[in-house]
């Protein structure tokens, strides 16, 4: 008999979703969404739906492994928990002896959202001493640019845009990355509302729209400040608002004179119609509200994109209005209390950080001291960190100690000296914050761990007891940990009992209908026009809309590359599951007809996509929904399941966004040419590891 339990989805999704996990004899056989989660009511996504096939994967790691061949050919013998640990706490210990414990470098991201698991190393790896990782991949450009406007504040609860009479969708695919908030964008709709997406390219998305208007890449402040210009020319203006809770109006309207819309229709190929009719109406909107994406922001210049477009709100008042506003991210209201888990303070003073996004250049280049260990976990940087091949060459040192705990033998743990065997969120307690909505959700285990998998908690705490660290933080439960993270004096959290979490079911917090405070998260308490901090760094002050530009490519590649998700995978992760991988299908770039005729290229030829710094072979797929000049790889395939074993990675760049550091994913130049070699089957053999039967090989891993 089926037995159904509550869960929560684990991935870097900003929907957090509530599941029913059915298990019967210990084993999961199915699972849904949890009609009564508030928010995501019943509908989970295509990949969660065949979760089972992940926890199961002939590519799930169960025991302990120990390369005994050449890295990057997958083949491992099986060793004991205590013979692993031994030989990494052994390697380690030399190599501190030898360089110094900043000779390792962890890393590690969102492989799992959970707030314990992503955080497990983050004591142990400051009480050793090692060099520490910015975590700043994905969104720390959004997350610095919005703040520089509005403060790292909570932003607009999505449920409340049903009240809204337009809807901007800027730079995210909503129904492949956040499905949970359309049906609140429809039910707008039904009620009279617009909705309209801003997007380079044609994508799921801006098929519903009511309207896509199609912007050149890294052109969103420009296109931001056209619809300013507006606004303040015909006096579309909130000036009460302007009045009470901004700085620096006057300035910005010097700096918005400079943009007219025929200006930036040259600048970002939307017309100047289409800019003068999106200003008017979301200057004429009773509660115009605005869901900005991660996509503006992995360009060069994608701080200054998002600190650009999260000004608009402001002008016309619009975080006051019910339905209106703005949503960036959820993540600042679930404010925990974070020092038992990191513990910061454990860490030597003076040691050196290293940017993830630069996990290449400090694999091959980094000197005084070079990383000679490398600790992986919640991540796959084979696959996702960019100038792959800079990495793959790092990862191929035979004088680089790499450990890699993984649910299943990733591309990264290929190349691994250790595969340490990780629990999946269905067999590990944590809790779950989300980042698009304002519910609290813990989940304890549904099924035992499979073979020998341990929490990544538990896999470090097995560590620090061999160094024989002592601290408190080594010997806690997830659920003792847990309950020290409530003892938070946020406003968020008043009336939350870690015994009403522990329940298991969805619980909101603290969050009225009104996010926005009377203040907001800058230094002076308003929406910053004119940021004095930007002033005091030495940096213009004021929303610039000069577009992102690859310098590197200039005058030698002359198309743009975008790299937006694909809607079956989710970042690298479920590339594993025969189905998704046959529904998303072959690998393709997406290229204008008047691009592919100037190259010779055909519809569903083999191409090949390059830059200075790799290549890649891909599909060819001539399509209108992107513009001349636009290229579009939509996917994050692993290279195993890619002609020629490449990942789409090797064309990106290791240069880092004008603020917070991140990844500029989306501002890259490449070039396509039709393909003279033959494309190679993927490396079957280097699919699953030898300790298992190649039986279990899918016949799809070898198309």
């Amino acid at each position: 008999m089926i037995e159904f339990r509550h869960s929560v989805c684990p991935h870097d999704c900003p929907d957090t979703c509530g599941l029913l996990v059915g298990v019967e004899d210990g084993r999961v056989v199915s699972v849904k969404g949890d009609p009564d989660h508030p928010f995501t009511r019943g509908a989970i996504c295509v990949k969660v739906r065949h979760y089972p096939e992940r926890v199961y994967s002939p590519l799930r790691v169960l025991h302990p492994l120990k390369r005994r061949g050449p890295k990057g050919k997958g083949e491992f013998q099986r060793v004991s928990w205590d013979e692993a640990l031994d030989e990494i706490v052994d390697r380690y210990k030399h190599i501190i002896s030898d360089l110094g414990a900043e000779a390792i470098l962890p890393y590690s991201y969102a492989g799992t959202m959970g707030v314990v698991q992503f955080h497990a190393g983050h004591s142990f790896f400051n009480r050793l001493g090692a060099s520490r990782l910015d975590r700043t991949i994905c969104s720390a450009a959004a997350e610095a640019g919005f703040a520089v406007s509005m403060g790292a504040v909570p932003t607009t609860d999505i449920e409340s845009t049903v009240d809204s009479d337009l809807i901007v969708i800027w730079g995210s695919n909503t129904l492949s990355t956040n499905m949970h908030a359309w049906p609140f964008f429809l039910e707008a709709r039904r009620r009279g509302a617009s909705i309209i997406v801003i997007d380079p390219y044609r994508n799921r998305t801006a098929a519903h729209a009511d309207r896509h208007l199609r912007l050149r890449p890294g052109t969103d402040a420009a296109l931001a400040l056209g619809i300013m210009h507006l606004l303040i020319e015909e006096d579309l203006v909130d000036h009460e608002f302007v009045s009470e809770h901004t700085l620096g109006f006057d300035r910005l309207r010097e700096r918005a004179r400079e943009y007219p819309p025929a200006e930036v229709e040259k600048i970002t190929g939307v017309t100047e119609a289409e800019i003068r009719k999106l200003a008017r109406d979301y200057g004429d909107a009773a509660a115009p509200y605005i869901r900005v994406g991660w996509g503006p922001a992995r360009q060069l210049r994608g701080g200054m994109a998002v600190r650009t477009i999260a000004l608009l709100p402001a002008l016309v008042g619009a975080t006051n209005k019910k339905g209106g506003g703005i949503t960036r991210s959820t993540s600042a209201a679930f404010a925990f209390n974070m020092r038992a888990l990191l513990r910061d303070d454990l860490a030597p003073s003076g040691v050196r950080t290293i940017n993830m996004v630069e996990l290449g250049r400090a694999l091959t280049e980094l000197n005084d001291p070079p990383v000679k260990g490398l600790h992986v976990y919640q991540s796959n940087p084979a696959v996702v960190a960019p100038d792959s091949r800079r990495v793959i060459a790092g990862l191929e040192r035979n004088d680089l100690f790499t450990v890699v705990h993984e649910h299943l033998l990733s591309e990264t743990a290929l190349y691994a000296d250790v595969v340490l065997p990780a629990a999946t969120s269905l067999e590990s307690t944590d809790i779950y914050r989300s980042y698009g909505h304002y519910y609290l959700q813990m989940a304890k285990p549904v099924i035992v761990p499979l073979g020998e998998a341990r929490s990544t908690l538990s896999i470090f705490q097995g560590l620090a007891r061999r160094f024989s660290f002592t601290e408190d933080c080594f010997n806690r439960t997830e659920e003792e940990i847990i309950q020290e993270m409530f003892r938070t004096d946020s406003p968020y959290f008043k009336g939350l009992t870690f015994e009403r979490v522990a329940e298991g079911r969805p619980v909101r917090l603290n969050v009225g209908e009104g996010i926005f405070p009377g203040s907001f998260g800058t230094p002076s308490g308003k929406v910053e026009f004119y940021s004095r901090t930007m002033d005091e760094q030495g940096l213009d002050p004021l929303p610039d809309g000069t577009p992102s530009v690859d310098e590197e490519g200039q005058g030698r590649f002359r198309l743009q590359l975008l790299t937006p998700p694909k809607h079956q995978f989710l970042n690298s992760s479920f590339n594993e599951i025969d189905y998704l991988r046959s529904r998303a299908g072959r690998p393709t770039v997406m290229i204008h007809p008047l691009d592919a005729v100037a190259r010779g290229v055909k519809d569903k030829c083999l191409v090949r996509v390059y830059n200075d710094r790799g290549h890649c072979y891909l599909f060819a797929r001539l399509t209108k929904d992107t513009s001349p000049g636009v290229t579009v790889v939509e996917g994050l395939y692993w290279p195993r399941f890619m002609p020629m074993n490449r990942g789409i990675n090797q064309l990106t760049s290791q240069r880092l966004t004008d603020m917070g550091g991140s990844c500029a994913f989306h501002c890259n130049l490449v070039e396509v040419e039709p393909a003279v070699e033959p494309p190679i089957r993927p490396n079957a053999q280097a699919i699953i590891p030898k300790t298992l039967s190649s039986s279990f090989i899918s016949s799809a891993c070898l198309r």
